[in-house]
């Protein structure tokens, strides 16, 4: 049966598109594929050739650093007239360091005022020549900088073109006596880089300082006023080494470009091709292809690209796999953590609260036993008062520990504040450094412009210190502690891998030292309270579980980066804050007396502590009604004992808790003060490690003076009396 006529030509007609089709689609793909391969051999020639570049400039810009070191060595301790008088040996001298080195063309030694001193090739030097207005002279005369690159000048003494490696000339460290130059001629490096692109005139070789003023440029000469910005606007977008493609200011040449920054050099070794060799070498490819390969390469062609595309997918599932199983993994990791450090926290809070109790008992029952040995003989009371002495600082060595449970278990009422932390880590600088020792160098770097935040200074401070102390616990024979400033933002990859970050803008101060460092093991733990490396005795390991609490209740994050033998890197980045910053003034003021007539009813549900603040108030003129829950304390007002001027409850009562209590109280007795205590907050009157609106609290464990001190600061806030004492910060801002 024959095919009909309209199905056999619309056969053909797609066998006559195809046989068009498909050769194009194959030439173009392969011809694609060649672009490619050879856009990758030109970028793998030229980073090859600018590492060889860059090596060589190192070696070279080493051996001028040396020189002028060692001439620093021979003329550094003499004076301007002392090397006048020695100048023809200090020439010999200087002549015998570089005679050996044709890399260095001349070497210069110039005196404060400018005028040069002694040369290695002119003698006698024309000293009525004034360099002071080179710039080189000038940069290292105003900045205490390592060493300084010139761009090409005019030596003043030979007349000879060059570029200058130059540094202090030092009797010690910091300070000026000069300058020593060492110099050399463009035509060295000219030379080397003819060699290195074999004299081929579609390459370009040099070295150019890093505010983009070329030093030396092959085949052209370098034209010192001349700035690549196409080079300086690479390293903007690609850091320090990359490749770029641009077309040249000077002789308007389209080129393809790699560079690479010279390592403690201000300085990048750059090597470029010109675009059209590069074309030109894909072309000839291409054409190699058209005449001998394309019959046998036409399916070949096809059948690599169709394994590639496949390649490529199965790559690419392979990879979106790992990077679910290793986001999932990480994320389990972060919540199990999670969940370890909130039961510790849990547990540590509970007990810090018990532990206040405890401590307010004992360290009012110490006060009130000093103020009992007015009666006993001299030499008793001497040695009974060293004996209270020592429990008191038992008892407050105990406070402090509670205080940084608290800490750790982000349960401690912070007052925050905005800060400026350049201002905040130079105040904190001289004391760090009397903490640290003398074997520990100190070093602190503001950053410029930096943002502020909002935090309890106090406790920044305190962290501060435990890092420091730490840094130089972990450097015992001796290093540099580096405490850093800047402005960083945290991108959502960042905070994808650390679960409790938001991203956004956030400061950083990072505290660096050069110390033993930590282990993989230890790192792990470095966090967890009473966990630490210190042998017994030496150390309570929550110094950094403080630290931690403290950032995490600031809404931060905190990281560590350690290597063992290289030190270690604690980063805390808080919170960027946008409102204005004002500074505050603090205020003087002093405690009045106590008014007669004043009642309080005290709430608190462990009775050795009501007993206790009970006397201590009776003792302070104050009469006082007590209570051991929300429920009698009602009952009390109810039955109208006379007018109560403030309830002083505990914030942890069974039942009704004291905040509840406070409102009921306020709604029946319409001007009724209420001052809270609380050994654990628990969130009833703090939301967020910030106290609530107006309301006033006392820490506990607390001394007679600070409760006195606070009811009265209370109290008088009815009466409008301001001036009055503060209650010290240890007591009322913060647990730690």
């Amino acid at each position: 049966m024959r095919t009909p006529a309209p199905a056999v030509t619309r056969l053909l007609r797609l066998l006559l598109i195809g046989s068009i089709v498909v050769p194009l689609a194959v030439l173009a793909g392969g011809g694609y594929l060649a672009w490619v391969s050879t856009r990758e051999r030109a970028e793998a020639d030229l980073v090859r050739r600018v590492a060889i570049a860059e090596e060589h400039a190192l070696k070279v810009l080493d051996t001028h650093q040396l020189v002028a070191g060692r001439i620093n060595d021979l003329v550094g301790n003499l004076s301007d007239q002392a090397i006048l008088i020695e100048e023809q040996v200090l020439h010999g001298q200087l002549a015998q360091e570089i005679k050996n080195l044709p890399q260095v063309q001349t070497a210069l030694v110039i005196g404060r005022n400018g005028h040069p001193l002694v040369s290695a090739t002119v003698y006698p030097v024309n000293r009525n020549i004034d360099l002071s207005d080179r710039t080189h002279f000038q940069a290292l005369r105003e900045h205490a900088d390592p060493y300084y690159v010139s761009v090409i000048e005019v030596g003043r003494l030979d007349s000879e073109r060059h570029f200058f490696l130059s540094r202090r000339k030092e009797s010690e460290p910091g300070s000026f006596d000069g300058v020593i130059t060492v110099t050399v001629s463009p035509k060295y490096f000219q030379d080397f880089y003819g060699k290195l692109v074999d004299a081929s005139p579609d390459y370009t070789a040099g070295l150019v300082r890093i505010d983009g003023a070329d030093l030396v440029l092959y085949p052209m000469p370098a034209l010192g006023e001349h700035r690549d910005q196409n080079l300086l606007n690479a390293a903007a977008e690609h850091a320090p080494s990359g490749i770029f493609r641009a077309r040249s200011a000077i002789d308007g040449v389209d080129r393809l470009a790699a560079y690479d920054k010279l390592p403690n050099y201000p300085a990048y070794a750059t090597v470029a091709r010109s675009w059209d060799s590069i074309v030109a070498e894909w072309q000839h490819t291409m054409l190699t292809h058209l005449l001998f390969g394309v019959p046998a390469t036409l399916g070949l062609v096809a059948l690599s690209l169709l394994a590639l595309r496949r390649t490529r997918f199965e790559q690419a599932a392979m990879q979106e796999a790992r990077e679910a199983t290793r986001q999932r993994d990480v994320a389990e990791e972060a919540l199990r953590q999670s969940q370890k450090m909130e039961a510790i926290g849990h547990l540590t809070g509970g007990v810090a609260h018990d532990f206040n109790n405890l401590l307010t008992v004992v360290m009012g029952n110490i006060e009130l036993a000093q103020r009992q040995l007015e009666n006993w003989t001299e030499g008793a009371q001497d040695r009974m008062h060293r004996t209270l002495a020592q429990a008191m600082r038992g008892a407050q060595r105990g406070a402090m520990l509670t205080q940084r449970l608290l800490a750790f278990s982000r349960r401690q009422p912070l007052s925050p504040k905005p800060l400026d932390l350049n201002k905040l880590v130079g105040g904190l600088t001289e004391f760090l450094r009397r903490s640290l020792g003398e074997t520990v160098e100190l070093q602190t770097v503001g950053a410029a412009g930096l943002w502020k935040v909002e935090a309890d200074p106090v406790q920044l401070e305190a962290a501060l210190l435990n890092l420091a102390v730490n840094a130089r616990d972990a450097m015992p024979n001796g290093g540099k502690l580096t405490i850093e400033t800047a402005n960083v933002q945290l991108d959502p990859d960042y905070c994808r891998r650390h679960a409790e970050v938001k991203p956004g803008p956030y400061v950083q101060i990072a505290v660096t030292d050069t110390g033993t460092g930590m282990s993989r093991q230890v790192l792990d733990r470095a966090f967890e309270p009473f966990f630490t490396t210190k042998v017994a005795g030496q150390g309570t390991g929550l110094g950094l579980s403080q630290v931690f609490g403290f950032v995490k209740q600031s809404g931060g994050h905190i990281t560590i980066y350690s290597e063992v033998g290289e030190g270690t890197t604690v980063k805390i980045y808080l919170p960027r804050l946008f409102a204005e910053l004002r500074e505050e003034v603090p205020v003087e003021r002093e405690v009045p007396g106590a008014v007669p007539g004043e009642r309080v009813l005290v709430v608190e549900d462990d009775e050795e502590v009501r007993l206790y603040i009970a006397d201590l108030l009776r003792g302070l003129r104050y009469q006082v009604i007590e209570a051991a829950d929300a429920t009698a304390a009602l009952a009390q007002l109810e039955r109208g004992n006379g007018h109560i001027d403030l309830l002083l409850t505990d914030v942890v009562l069974p039942g009704m808790n004291g905040r509840r209590l406070a409102d009921e109280v306020v709604a029946r007795a319409n001007g009724i003060k209420v001052l809270f205590m609380t050994g654990y907050s628990r969130n009833a009157i703090v939301r967020h490690g910030r106290l609530d609106p107006r309301v006033e609290m006392i820490q506990k464990p607390f001394t007679e003076a600070a409760l006195a001190a606070r009811i009265r600061d209370v109290l008088d806030q009815a009466s409008g009396i301001r001036n009055r004492a503060s209650v010290p910060e240890a007591h009322h801002t913060s647990d730690t």
